[in-house]
């Protein structure tokens, strides 16, 4: 079943701006002591970084022999989801600037409270549900939309004790470096993900 993102709760959008009021995880931000907050440029970091790392894949895949791909793996499929998703985040990278402090302080609540591969896998569904235009309501069309979804998905799973560190460093966890939109686990590519690399 896809899964249905719905808006958050006490939280108006008007014309591409995300509003946020309180929130029960706005609260419990406002209660952990922040080493430092996320700041507009660091989410831009994290955007052009996932730019890079996909443009990198699919430098990577063409580089392939062809008999590293599975006899059904559709090259032009594969190459239009990167494809989409780049010119979704080129999209959201031209509102980061608008992003409100109430959002990015929740963002850095986020980050030092929820593993960093959960809240990649979370991202990577709003990614894809927003490239391929599929979202279930209005299309998160600005970057604080967007992280809005993102901080209502994550939030529905009660969160671990915050960390006492820098959530920037953790942000930055939730791009992967090899395979960032996790392409290679399908099993109808057959190439995998290469060897020596991390994310």
């Amino acid at each position: 079943m896809r899964h249905e993102l719905q808006p958050i709760h006490g939280t108006e959008t008007r014309r591409g701006h995300h509003q946020v009021k309180d929130t029960t995880y706005n609260g419990a931000c406002t209660r952990t002591a922040l080493t430092k907050s996320i700041t507009p440029e660091e989410v831009r970091d994290l955007l052009t970084g996932f730019v890079a790392a996909i443009e990198l894949d699919q430098i990577r895949v063409d580089a392939l022999p062809p008999e590293k791909f599975h006899r059904w793996y559709s090259d032009n499929m594969w190459r239009n989801w990167r494809r989409n998703h780049i010119e979704q985040i080129n999209r959201l990278l031209s509102s980061v600037n608008t992003i409100p402090p109430s959002l990015l302080k929740e963002l850095a609540w986020l980050a030092i409270s929820y593993e960093p591969a959960f809240v990649r896998q979370a991202l990577l569904r709003l990614f894809a549900e927003a490239a391929s235009g599929s979202c279930a309501a209005e299309e998160p069309n600005t970057t604080a939309a967007f992280f809005g979804w993102l901080i209502k998905d994550v939030s529905d799973t009660p969160a671990r004790k915050p960390l006492n560190i820098d959530a920037r460093a953790l942000m930055m966890q939730w791009l992967a470096v090899t395979d960032p939109l996790s392409i290679a686990e399908d099993p109808e590519c057959g190439y995998g993900r290469p060897a020596g690399f991390v994310s």
